[in-house]
């Protein structure tokens, strides 16, 4: 299903790329000096309760911040602990940086492509519940990507959440870069 959200981006398709970043005011400050991309919405602490990783459970505890490049999200990711996470784990093999590509999948469909991709021989890295609804999962890229694929529940709470940092972008005059997402 290719229905299209209220920022433009379609289920089915790619609809962000993320990070992962050593210093979270730095990077916001990069992305605004010199690409003009803004404002950004912070989340302080991302993890907890229900994420698992590599089949078990872990804190995944990260600070989180998003913005958008037209209809592509961005995210930008920093670990705060050393446990073992996704983040961690490409820190670990190919440091800073490139992190996943987003994939939107209908919400009420996810679990179905998260069993038809570990079918195919896909390995399942990661599975976090999101404030927006639902539970992501992010799957090894294979041989030669750059990164993970997170598969992006597109709920209700995701389309209203993207669309609402979206609209903010729009037209930004550069006040205010860093803001609640909440």
């Amino acid at each position: 299903m290719n229905r299209t959200m209220g920022f433009g981006g379609q289920v089915g398709t790619v609809c962000q790329m993320a990070y992962v970043v050593k210093d979270m005011d730095e990077a916001i400050d990069w992305w605004v000096s010199k690409l003009g991309i803004g404002p950004w919405f912070f989340l302080p602490r991302f993890g907890g309760e229900g994420h698992v990783f590599r089949g078990a459970p872990c804190t995944s505890d990260v600070a989180i911040a998003m913005s958008f490049a037209g209809s592509m999200n961005i995210e930008l990711l920093q670990p705060l602990d050393d446990n073992p996470s996704v983040y961690k784990e490409t820190i670990d093999r190919v440091g800073y940086g490139f992190h996943h590509f987003g994939l939107a999948i209908d919400g009420d469909e996810i679990e179905a492509e998260v069993e038809r991709r570990i079918a195919r021989g896909e390995v399942l890295a990661h599975r976090a519940p999101v404030p927006t609804g639902g539970s992501v999962a992010y799957f090894e890229g294979g041989p030669g990507a750059p990164g993970f694929v997170e598969l992006i529940p597109a709920t209700p709470g995701m389309d209203e959440g993207f669309t609402r940092f979206w609209e903010q972008t729009r037209g930004w005059d550069g006040k205010d870069p860093v803001r609640s997402f909440l």
